[in-house]
C-alpha cells in the first residue's frame, strides 16, 4: 500500500498557492505535506487512518480558501444572515461530500491511486459524527447544504456532543447500546475558536437593585458558570464559492484544575469543576426519566442557545451594527422546541445586559425568531416542570412569567370571558402540576410558525396549535421538507447518477426539477435495462454488507422491501413484521401458495428507555431467526435487521431498495424525509396517507405508488366512535393466526410471556391502529408482488418516481424559507486572491 509513496520537498510543479491548487500534482504534493508535517508519519509507520487524515486536511485546505472568502464578504457587507438553531446536526461523513461539492472527486481519486492508495478505503475510515437522533438532525444538515449551495448567508448553531447517538449492536436479537466515540482519533474538519468563548450562567437566584438614576434592574447570581467554546466546520456549497459555517459549542470549566485543592490532598475535588462543566455537552439526549436528567437536558438546551445569541451579539459588534438592528442582521430559525428558550434568553440579554426597555426588546425579539414545529405527538411537545426551570434558569422563569402575564392580559380583552381558551393559550400549563410549555413560548415569541408537510400544517392549525392559528393566522405557513440531492443521490448512488447525467446532463444536481427530463425514457427498453442493472448492482453490494454484519445470505434478485428509520410504535415496524408472519404462515400452511421472493430489510435505533420499541426489534430478529432457518420456505422470504442505521449505512441502503415502507399511522408523521430519499433513488412507496407521503403520491402519480389504510380523518373518526381493536382480531382469521403465532411463543422458543406486552397492547388498545389497517396493508402488499413480477412495468414506475421527485429537494424548501420567512437574499462569493489574503498583514 505504501510502496509508491515518496516524499520530496521543494519539487512542487504548481505556480499557484499549494494550499488552494486543484491540479493532480498539487494535490499529491499537499497530501504528502500533510502526512509528514501534520500527521508526523512516514509511510512505513502510517496507518490507513493517517492517510485518511492527510487526505481530509488536504481537502480542507481547499475549502478554507472559500471559507475565508465567504467570511470576508459577509463581514464587509454586513450581510443579513440565517442563524439556524438546532439541538441536532446529523451531518454524516464529510470527505466524500466535500469532494463532490468541490467537483474534484475523480482528480483526487486518480492522485490517490498514483500514490498506491484506494480512495474508497480512505473514505470508509471516517468516523461519522452522531450528533443527532434521526430526521430532525439530518434535515438540519440538508438545510445547511442547501443554504450554502444557494449562496444564502447562514450559520448553523448546535452542540458539539462528545458522545453522540449510541452505536447499536444486536445480541440475541436485542439492541445493545455502545458509546459513540466519534472523536477518538480527532476531527480534521473542525477548527476550535477558543478566542470566541463565552460564559454561560446556571442555577442560583436573582436580586433586584436600582441604578444611579433610580431605575429597577435584576441581577442574576448563578451557582456556577460554564464556558462555551465554539468549534467551526465549513459547509461547502455545490460548485459555488460559498462556504458557510456550522458552529458547535463545547462546555468547559472556567478553571479546569484547582491547584490549591489538589495540594490539600483533595485530588477528586481538584478536577470536579471540570467534570461537572463538561457533562453539559458530554452526551446527546441524556436519559431524562430522573430529575437529574431533566436538569441536564434543560442545561444543554440553554447552553447552546446562550452561547449562540452571545456570538450573534459579538458579530454585530465586529460589523459595527447597532443592537437595535439585531432582527435586521439575523433571521433566527428555531428547529423545533429544543432552542425555544432563546426567546427568553434574547430578552434577558437585551434587558439585563444591554439596558433595553421591555417593549423595545420584545418587538425586536418577535421580529427575530421563526419557529418550525416538527411533531404532532403531544408527548414530544416539550414541557418543563416549574421546579426544574426555577432551579436551572431562575431569571428566565421570571422573564417567561412576565411574557405570559402581558400576553394573557391582552388575550383576556380579546377573548373576554373565555377562561378555557386563556388556559390553553397560557405559557404555563397548570392542569395537574405546573409546567412551562416550550411550543407556546416559541409561538408567542416568533413572527412565523411553520409545519413541514401539507397535512402536518393543516393538523397544526386544526388541533395542536389551533388556538394560536385562530389568534395569528398570518403567522402560519407550510414548508414541506426536502433532502439534498447532492448527498442522497449524486454521492449515494454514483451508478444511477452517471446514467442520469448521460441521459439528461448534470444540471439536475443543482436544480432537481430537471429530473423531469427523464420521463421520456420511462418506456425505453434499453434505458429500463440499464436502470435494472444498476439497481441489481446496488442490491448486490448491500447483500454483501448484510451478510458480513448479520451472517444471513440474501438474494439480490429478490425484492428488497425496506423499512429503515427510528424505531417507534407510530412508525409501525410491527405492522410490517405482522405481514412477514402472515406470509410465513401461508407458506407453511398452504402448499399451493407461492409468493414473489422478498428480502425484508429493517434498520433503526430505539431510544434506550423505550421498552416496547426495543421489544419490537427483538420480535423482528426473532421472526427472522425462525424464517431464515426454515428449509420449507426455500428462501421465498428472508428477514434481516441491519444494526446501527446511520447516514453512512443509509447511503448504502437507499440505492438498493425496491420498496420503501412508509406505514406510519395517518396523522402521526409530521413529514418524513426517508420517504424522499427512497423515492429519489427509484424505490416505490408503500404507505399511508400521512406526512409527505401524500405529496409524494401527488407528485409521482397515485398509479406509481401503493397507498393503503385509514386517512387521518378516518383515524380520528374511529377513535371517536370507540375503537375496539379486538373486533379485528375476532373477525379476521389470518390476523388471528398471526397474533396467536406470536402469543403462543412460536417465535420465542415457547416463551409465551416474552412478546406479551406487544400482543396485549395491540388487542386491548392498539394506539396506532395496526389491526385496523392490517387487511388493507396485506392486500396492498399482494398488489406489490403482482406488479413486481412485470419488470418493465416496475422499471417504468421506478423511473417516473425519480423523474417526478424534484419537489423534494431541500433547495426548494430553503428557497421558500428565504423568500417567505427569512427575507435573506443570495450573496455570491468572489474568491480572494493571494494578494487579498495578505493585504491586511501588509497594512
Amino acid at each position: 500500500m505504501n510502496a509508491q509513496i515518496q516524499y520530496r520537498r521543494g519539487t512542487d510543479p504548481k505556480s499557484e498557492d499549494e494550499r488552494v491548487a486543484m491540479s493532480k500534482e498539487a494535490f499529491k504534493h499537499d497530501f504528502l505535506d500533510n502526512l509528514f508535517c501534520v500527521q508526523g508519519k512516514i509511510p512505513a509507520l502510517a496507518t490507513r487512518h493517517d492517510y485518511y487524515m492527510a487526505l481530509a486536511y488536504t481537502v480542507r485546505d481547499r475549502m478554507l480558501h472559500r471559507w475565508i472568502s465567504t467570511a470576508e464578504a459577509y463581514t464587509n457587507h454586513g450581510s443579513r444572515t440565517v442563524a439556524y438553531l438546532s439541538a441536532e446536526f446529523l451531518v454524516g461523513p464529510h470527505l466524500g461530500n466535500n469532494l463532490l461539492n468541490l467537483a474534484i472527486t475523480e482528480e483526487v481519486r486518480q492522485a490517490v491511486r498514483e500514490l498506491g492508495l484506494d480512495i474508497d478505503e480512505l473514505i470508509g475510515c471516517e468516523d461519522e459524527p452522531g450528533l443527532g437522533n434521526g430526521g430532525l438532525g439530518r434535515l438540519a444538515a440538508c438545510f445547511l447544504d442547501s443554504m450554502a449551495s444557494l449562496e444564502i448567508p447562514s450559520i448553523g448553531y448546535g452542540i458539539r456532543y462528545e458522545f453522540g447517538i449510541f452505536q447499536q449492536d444486536i445480541a440475541d436479537g436485542w439492541q445493545i447500546e455502545k458509546t459513540d466515540k466519534w472523536l477518538r482519533f480527532g476531527n480534521a474538519w473542525e477548527l476550535p475558536r477558543a478566542e470566541w468563548a463565552v460564559e454561560v450562567k446556571l442555577g442560583g437566584h436573582t436580586d433586584k437593585y436600582t441604578d444611579h438614576e433610580g431605575r429597577l434592574h435584576i441581577r442574576w447570581i448563578p451557582t456556577r458558570i460554564v464556558n462555551g467554546v465554539p468549534y467551526d466546520t465549513p459547509i461547502l456549497g455545490y460548485r459555488v464559492n460559498t462556504a458557510n459555517t456550522l458552529r458547535l459549542w463545547r462546555a468547559e470549566a472556567p478553571e479546569s484544575f484547582d491547584f490549591s485543592t489538589f495540594n490539600r490532598g483533595d485530588y477528586y475535588g481538584a478536577v470536579n469543576q471540570k467534570v461537572v462543566s463538561e457533562n453539559v455537552t458530554k452526551v446527546l439526549y441524556p436519559n431524562d426519566e430522573a430529575i437529574q436528567g431533566k436538569e441536564l437536558r434543560l442545561e444543554q438546551q440553554y447552553f447552546f442557545v446562550c452561547c449562540s445569541l452571545q456570538d450573534m451579539l459579538r458579530i454585530l459588534k465586529v460589523q459595527q451594527i447597532p443592537i437595535t438592528r439585531f432582527h435586521e442582521k439575523f433571521a433566527v430559525q428555531l428547529n423545533d422546541t429544543h432552542p425555544a428558550i432563546a426567546v427568553a434568553e434574547l430578552m434577558r440579554l437585551f434587558i439585563d445586559e444591554n439596558g433595553m426597555e421591555w417593549n423595545d426588546a420584545w418587538t425586536i425579539t418577535q421580529q427575530t425568531f421563526a419557529y418550525t414545529n416538527h411533531t404532532l405527538l403531544p408527548e414530544a411537545l416539550e414541557r418543563w416542570p416549574i421546579s426544574v426551570f426555577a432551579k436551572v434558569l431562575p431569571r428566565h422563569l421570571e422573564i417567561i412569567f412576565e411574557i405570559n402575564a402581558r400576553f394573557l392580559d391582552s388575550m383576556r380583552i380579546r377573548y373576554f370571558g373565555d377562561e378555557a381558551r386563556i388556559a390553553r393559550l397560557s405559557l404555563i400549563d397548570e392542569s395537574g402540576g405546573r409546567y412551562v410549555r416550550m411550543a407556546h413560548l416559541a409561538c408567542v415569541g416568533s413572527h412565523a410558525i411553520n409545519g413541514v408537510a401539507d397535512l402536518h400544517t393543516q393538523l397544526l392549525k386544526q388541533d395542536v396549535l389551533k388556538d394560536f392559528y385562530e389568534l395569528w393566522p398570518e403567522k402560519f405557513s407550510n414548508k414541506t421538507n426536502g433532502v439534498t440531492p447532492r448527498r442522497w443521490l449524486a454521492l449515494t448512488n454514483p451508478r444511477l447518477c452517471e446514467l442520469i447525467c448521460d441521459a439528461i446532463g448534470d444540471g439536475w444536481i443543482k436544480d432537481l426539477a430537471r429530473l423531469s427530463d427523464l420521463e421520456k425514457f420511462a418506456d425505453d427498453p434499453a434505458f429500463q435495462s440499464d436502470w435494472r442493472a444498476i439497481k441489481r448492482a446496488n442490491k448486490l453490494e448491500l447483500a454483501g454488507i448484510a451478510h458480513s454484519r448479520t451472517g444471513v445470505a440474501i438474494d439480490p434478485d429478490s425484492m428488497f422491501d425496506v423499512q429503515v428509520k427510528r424505531i417507534h410504535e407510530y412508525k409501525r415496524q410491527h405492522l410490517n413484521i405482522l405481514h412477514v408472519i402472515a406470509l410465513y404462515h401461508r407458506l407453511k400452511s398452504d402448499s399451493n401458495f407461492d409468493t414473489q421472493p422478498r428480502t425484508f430489510v429493517f434498520g433503526g435505533k430505539a431510544a434506550p428507555g423505550y421498552h416496547i420499541a426495543k421489544l419490537i426489534i427483538k420480535l423482528i430478529n426473532s421472526v427472522g431467526d425462525v424464517v431464515n432457518r426454515d428449509p420449507h420456505i426455500r428462501d421465498r422470504i428472508k428477514v434481516i435487521f441491519l444494526p446501527n442505521f446511520n447516514v453512512t449505512n443509509g447511503q448504502r441502503v437507499y440505492p438498493a431498495a425496491d420498496l420503501s415502507e412508509q406505514i406510519s399511522t395517518a396523522g402521526k408523521e409530521a413529514s418524513g424525509t426517508g420517504n424522499m430519499k427512497f423515492c429519489m433513488n427509484g424505490a416505490l412507496t408503500i404507505g399511508t396517507m400521512d406526512g409527505a407521503n401524500i405529496e409524494i403520491c401527488s407528485e409521482v402519480g397515485v398509479e406509481n405508488c401503493f397507498m393503503f389504510g385509514l386517512s387521518a380523518a378516518e383515524v380520528e373518526a374511529s377513535r371517536a366512535r370507540g375503537y375496539r381493536p379486538a373486533s379485528f382480531y375476532e373477525s379476521n382469521p389470518e390476523l388471528r393466526g398471526v397474533i396467536d403465532f406470536i402469543r403462543d411463543g412460536f417465535f420465542s422458543r415457547g416463551d409465551s410471556s416474552l412478546f406479551r406486552p406487544i400482543v396485549e397492547g395491540l388487542l386491548n388498545w392498539d394506539t396506532y391502529m395496526l389491526l385496523a389497517d392490517f387487511q388493507s396493508y396485506v392486500d396492498c402488499q399482494a398488489t406489490v408482488s403482482t406488479v413486481y413480477q412485470d419488470p418493465a412495468q416496475w422499471s417504468r414506475m421506478s423511473i417516473l418516481n425519480v423523474a417526478r421527485s424534484g419537489k423534494f429537494s431541500s433547495d426548494r424548501t430553503i428557497c421558500e424559507y428565504a423568500q417567505d420567512i427569512w427575507r435573506v437574499p443570495r450573496v455570491p462569493i468572489r474568491l480572494l486572491s493571494q494578494s487579498d489574503l495578505t493585504s491586511g498583514l501588509a497594512e
